[in-house]
């Protein structure tokens, strides 16, 4: 064999990494210390209870360090373990968090309060059931610095106060990305907190986030009338499905957001709800609302009034937002434009805002304006004159068909149910 073979076989062996497979807490902490860009650390069946485990070492982006379970699902973590990313460019798969507890989040992309990572993955791990032995606020994921991703997980179970999910801001953009997810039933907490997704806090508002959250299922996510809760600038939210889940997607602050081919599904739920629009410039597009029997807060589109100079944790006003090629079937209200919170007085209607190219199915009025505001309707189409009480320019009478299952157009997202006249779209 050539110098040149040898070269490129030591090479390719670097490149793979080694495997440090380890059975306890005193044996993943030697392996963290010796592990080496590409190396793997390869945890052992069982359970591990109490584990404190601190993946405190550096990556590449060619090479990142994986820590993996064995078996997926097999090296189950309990009681007070927890675990927490501290370096860059580390990978986690196949992790199994059952009934576990820790005072702080179960999972942080932090080191400590001074050692945020960056560009790490956690992917096909579950949390379930791992709640606060007490009535104590606890957060089960906090995701801090910069280019993280969180993918195929599944998330189910949480019954505390506080947040499933959290995403933190610290002045720089975040750009992490959580997608492919599963995020299952959460009970009505009946007090705030218990949102499923935070896109960062009042505080850090009007900071640009630019987080993608896209393609997960939420199912009967209840904890409060904000499933995901949008407070910072400039993120997306597209291709998810709610499965009959009490709140909304809540643009709560923050401007300039997208939310784009996601699909609502109330299954006639009375507190199902859809969108919630605060805030400047934000887009609603090409989602799909169905059986939502929520009203106002919870109407499968709601545009909220402002206040006058409002705080960072109040409410801004309404301004150019756009809604369109949005289809509504058979919801208990699509549309409800200048909801305002009798105890904030929030009064201010929304401005400059454009629906163009929607279609409203159903036997319920399609829109119910409590604060008449700025608003601009072009080729909007409802299903009968029952749908629209009240002349709107820019809406007509069309003859719509009720689809039983939405289609889809390719390339495109949801296919909208079919109609005579012009293609809309």
């Amino acid at each position: 064999m050539t110098w040149r073979a040898l070269l490129g076989l030591a090479l390719l062996t670097v490149a793979e990494g080694a495997d440090h497979p380890v059975a306890t807490e005193v044996e993943f902490q030697k392996a963290v210390t010796a592990a080496k860009p590409g190396d793997t650390i390869t945890l052992s069946p069982g359970e591990w209870k109490d584990a404190e485990l601190l993946l405190d070492t550096q990556g590449t982006a060619e090479a990142p360090i994986t820590m993996r379970a064995a078996e997926p699902g097999k090296t189950v973590l309990t009681g007070k373990s927890r675990l927490r990313f501290g370096g860059n460019h580390l990978v986690v798969t196949g992790l199994f968090f059952k009934g576990a507890y820790h005072k702080d989040d179960l999972i942080q992309f932090r080191k400590d309060s001074k050692a945020p990572s960056s560009h790490c993955r956690l992917t096909e791990c579950a949390v379930v059931d791992c709640n606060a032995p007490k009535a104590v606020e606890t957060r089960w994921i906090g995701l801090y610095g910069q280019h993280n991703r969180i993918d195929h997980c599944s998330i189910q179970g949480k019954t505390s106060r506080g947040t499933t999910l959290v995403v933190w801001l610290d002045g720089q953009i975040a750009e992490h990305r959580i997608d492919h997810n599963y995020f299952g039933p959460r009970p009505p907490l009946k007090v705030n907190g218990g949102e499923t997704i935070r896109v960062g806090d009042s505080k850090s508002s009007m900071q640009v986030c630019r987080t993608i959250v896209e393609a997960n299922c939420f199912e009967q996510c209840d904890g409060e009338a904000e499933i995901i809760s949008n407070k910072s600038c400039e993120n997306i939210y597209r291709g998810n499905t709610f499965r009959r889940c009490s709140g909304a997607l809540t643009l709560r602050h923050g401007n300039d957001c997208l939310v784009e081919g996601n699909f609502f599904f109330g299954e006639n739920s009375k507190s199902a709800g859809g969108v919630r629009i605060i805030g400047e410039r934000h887009r609603v597009t090409g989602n799909y609302f169905q059986d939502l029997g929520g009203l106002e807060t919870r109407a499968a589109l709601c545009l909220v009034n402002g206040l006058k100079d409002s705080p960072l944790n109040g409410y801004f006003q309404v301004r150019d937002a756009l809604i369109t090629r949005n289809t509504w079937v058979n919801c208990r209200q699509p549309i409800y434009i200048g909801q305002t919170d009798e105890d904030r007085g929030n009064d201010l209607a929304p401005q400059g805002v454009v629906f163009t190219g929607n279609e409203i199915l159903g036997k319920t009025a399609a829109v119910t304006i409590a604060t008449p505001g700025e608003i601009r309707w072009e080729e909007n189409v409802v299903n009968s004159e029952a749908a629209l009480p009240t002349a709107i320019p820019g809406i007509r009478v069309g003859n719509l068909i009720i689809e039983t299952e939405p289609k889809f157009r390719d390339g495109q997202g949801p296919l909208q149910p079919s109609q005579t006249g012009p293609d809309w779209r």
